[in-house]
């Protein structure tokens, strides 16, 4: 099922609400004093672009047979996706207050059981493509036409469960599934090319029967366009590998792994806030 076309409206809208979920982002991870932010804002255009344009979703029905399912295995950039489901109307905005305190829905990786929402519990990097490939299988042998998408990190495809999920969903043309990896080059000890590399990527991918596609992930109408054309894909699984920035939209954690799984105290977030808010000024202005 095609998304709707994106408008200019709609897409000055939904710039809007990326803005608004990296300022959700830092006032939760100061409020919790702990948490990853390099991921979580380097990803706000994509999820924005999910939650607000693509997924079939109803946050009164979360459990709805036929949503689309959007899988998070890189979960430790939950912040974000807290941010997105307030925004979304999961649940009020004051709840992100309470990310990782005790006690709270909010914890520090996703639970399912927890967070109506949710689709799967998420931790341990590399076991999400494996979750969303068993999602997507079962849409097939239900008929149901609902669409799986899965978040991973480029860091994670160092684990070699990530490569049997990307073989087996190659071997039996899983073409009702679609993988984005926020392709970001660093991880928590520094960039992935340093670390263990990773490239080629996208020739790995296409070796196990996958079409590819490149997007610029900090890039709302281009990202939306992309899965336009993942949309025309029938015969195999798709990936996105989706170029983000680190900390997009907070120059000085920007391209920063020591950012990776840090959480601004109070002056760092007030800068960053600030530059945020700045931000949206320029979007209005631009609007104009």
């Amino acid at each position: 099922m095609d998304s709707p076309a994106l408008e200019n409206d709609k897409l000055f809208d939904l710039k809007l609400k990326a803005n608004r979920a990296r300022e959700l982002v830092i006032e939760s991870l100061l409020e919790a004093g702990s948490g990853h932010s390099a991921g979580s804002l380097g990803m706000a255009d994509i999820f924005t672009a999910f939650y607000f344009h693509i997924l079939r979703h109803d946050p009164k029905n979360p459990d709805w047979p036929d949503r689309d399912r959007l899988i998070l295995s890189n979960g430790h950039i939950c912040p974000l996706r807290y941010a997105m489901m307030a925004m979304s109307g999961y649940f009020p905005e004051d709840e992100l207050k309470t990310l990782r305190k005790i006690g709270s829905r909010l914890q520090g990786h996703p639970h399912r059981i927890t967070l109506p929402g949710l689709e799967t519990t998420s931790g341990p990097l590399g076991e999400g493509l494996s979750q969303a490939i068993g999602i997507a299988l079962a849409a097939k042998l239900d008929n149901k036409s609902y669409q799986t998408y899965v978040l991973t990190s480029d860091g994670e495809h160092q684990e070699g469960n990530t490569w049997e999920a990307v073989q087996f969903a190659g071997k039996i043309r899983l073409n009702n599934m679609t993988e984005v990896i926020d392709r970001n080059n660093i991880q928590i000890d520094g960039f992935t090319e340093n670390i263990m590399p990773l490239e080629p990527l996208k020739e790995k991918y296409l070796s196990f029967g996958w079409e590819v596609f490149e997007a610029n992930g900090n890039d709302i109408a281009a990202f939306v366009e992309t899965i336009r054309k993942v949309r025309m894909v029938y015969d195999k699984p798709s990936c996105i590998i989706a170029h983000t920035i680190p900390g997009k939209g907070v120059t000085f954690m920007e391209n920063d792994y020591n950012w990776h799984g840090k959480a601004p105290d109070k002056d760092e977030a007030e800068k960053a806030l600030n530059e945020i808010r700045n931000f949206r000024e320029k979007i209005l202005s631009d609007r104009e």
